[in-house]
């Protein structure tokens, strides 16, 4: 009788376990989530991989951020501070940078985090550079990695470079994998991640649904949430609707009509300057904008305000310079020129133009980040501001890939253009933008080249002071308004809402969501 007690017994629990692995899916695994109270977060478009090294998509970013972590990363602003490094030094010629770890950290699949760890990762980026498409910006700096005891690791640069501590802190590239995992997956590691951040995979769904869990080993604060569900919904109308239907409880890309009525729905909404800058550039080696007086002439025609409100109210910021705010050095931007058609045609004379001057004005036809109108109703709203000053603009408009060709080819006069930053580093924008070192490479698109500016900015990679960087910026950013070699348009503007009963959500740079914090209130919309 005890035997057959406890036969059936063992009977049950086998039934069980099989239930469990086997036969979950028969059970709706939206109705569990929603039981365990998972909040749900709006991804615009669905994430294309997990793996850091791979990853050159937003929606990859936003859900990879909170499985791993690097060294460093940006705060809310865009100041870097420690994460698995809790604290670091350069050397006083900038070659050398010596982080200190973070210790008793463990990777998701039990791995140790220490020092070998980090040289495992950086060595695989650094050998396979022409593979992933950040490893040559992020690590191309690096001559080698030293090991120096456990918890404390050496980068031995081949030139100083002041931004490298910025590289460190994106969340793509930069973060740390399990060395473990990379071992055992190898090629296929992208479906089986294996980081130190506040949540683990659980589910990757076939329709790019994501379903992260909390981890309750992380080193940090433990997050209050069980876990978070990472849904795409491309349709913003429908993620308005699946909000107020208290079906999800973040999301991104709040279309500003939409804004005021959350709002009063109890919705918080954050908005995040995003890292990049929408310009009109002209060629400054070619043609009638190589001369600085009537590149000045259009400066002051342009009204960036105008045509936000225009073409995108509440979906972009209007720009000062070419950095975004809370950007190193963007305190020091002198004062925009304001906009002034009668001024600007003043000028226009008095540099020997007569009105009608005619100028061929490129534009792409897709939209941007930085330019949701795109960039045809762009150029023909800046095209309009530019004839009140006597110019006679033509619009020539190409696909995205062929219109970077036509301005690589230096077609026409000027182009509505921009740049998204990869690590929110001044020398991002400046030194990429305009640097002469950049012609060749096409990134410098407008050719702008000033002996001064090139020493500037060359001199500020070489300085690891903030307070001195900032001080060289503030001189290139006065030669950009005196030269006038873009006029700086906008800023994108990421917005996300949160249903009231959410806390602690943290928004970084690049609309970077980190979620470890989150707590969710009870009883609440």
């Amino acid at each position: 009788m005890r035997q057959r007690i406890i036969f059936l017994l063992t009977l049950g629990i086998c039934l069980w376990i099989f239930y469990i692995k086997w036969l979950v899916p028969v059970v709706p695994t939206s109705w569990l989530l929603q039981k365990q109270e998972f909040p749900v977060y709006l991804l615009e478009s669905p994430a294309r991989t997990l793996d850091p090294a791979r990853a050159d998509d937003p929606s990859s970013a936003r859900v990879l951020a909170n499985i791993y972590e690097g060294l460093v990363r940006l705060r809310t602003g865009t100041e870097v501070e420690p994460c698995l490094a809790v604290r670091w030094e350069a050397s006083p010629d900038g070659r050398q940078w010596t982080f200190y770890l973070r210790p008793d950290v463990t990777f998701h699949d039990g791995t140790p985090f220490n020092a070998e760890a980090v040289k495992i990762n950086v060595e695989r980026m650094l050998q396979q550079q022409e593979r992933y498409t950040y490893a040559a910006f992020t690590y191309g700096m690096v001559q080698s990695v030293e090991v120096i005891d456990p918890l404390t690791v050496r980068f031995n640069l081949k030139y100083p470079y002041a931004p490298f501590l910025y590289n460190l802190a994106m969340p793509v590239a930069a973060p740390m994998v399990s060395p473990r995992a990379l071992q055992q997956y190898k090629e296929e590691f992208w479906k089986h991640p294996a980081g130190t951040g506040p949540f683990i995979i659980q589910q990757w769904k076939d329709d790019g649904e994501v379903v992260l869990a909390a981890n309750s080993n992380y080193w940090g604060v433990k997050p209050s949430i069980p876990g978070v569900i990472f849904r795409s919904v491309p349709d913003p109308a429908k993620r308005t609707e699946l909000l107020l239907a208290g079906k999800a409880q973040i999301s991104e890309g709040i279309p500003p009509q939409e804004v005021a009525n959350l709002k009063n729905r109890g919705f918080r909404v954050i908005e995040t300057p995003g890292l990049d800058i929408s310009y009109l550039g002209f060629y400054t080696d070619k043609g009638l904008f190589r001369d600085a007086a009537l590149r000045r002439a259009a400066r002051q025609a342009c009204d960036p305000h105008e045509l936000a409100e225009q073409l995108f109210p509440g979906r972009v910021l209007v720009a000062r310079g070419p950095l975004p705010p809370g950007i190193l050095g963007y305190e020091q931007t002198p004062e925009p020129v304001s906009p002034d058609p009668g001024k600007a045609r003043q000028e226009l004379l008095a540099a020997g133009y007569t009105p009608g001057v005619q100028i061929t004005l490129l534009a792409y036809n897709s939209t941007r980040p930085y330019n949701p109108a795109g960039g045809e109703r762009l150029a023909r709203a800046l095209a309009g501001q530019l004839e009140k000053a006597g110019f006679s603009c033509s619009v020539k408009v190409y696909p995205w890939d062929e219109f970077k060709k036509a301005i690589y080819r230096q077609e026409g006069d000027a182009f509505i253009y921009g740049w998204t930053s990869d690590n929110g580093d001044p020398d991002n924008f400046l030194f990429t933008l305009f640097s002469s070192t950049q012609i060749s490479g096409g990134l410098n698109a407008t050719h702008y080249h000033n002996l001064k500016v090139d020493t500037l900015l060359a001199s500020a990679q070489q300085t690891t002071d903030n307070t001195l960087r900032t001080r060289i910026y503030r001189e290139v950013l006065k030669y950009l308004q005196e030269d006038a070699p873009v006029v700086f348009l906008h800023h994108s503007l990421h917005t996300v809402a949160a249903a009231g009963n959410i806390q602690g959500l943290i928004i970084r740079p690049q609309g970077i969501p980190f979620l470890g914090n989150v707590q969710l209130k009870q009883n609440e919309k």
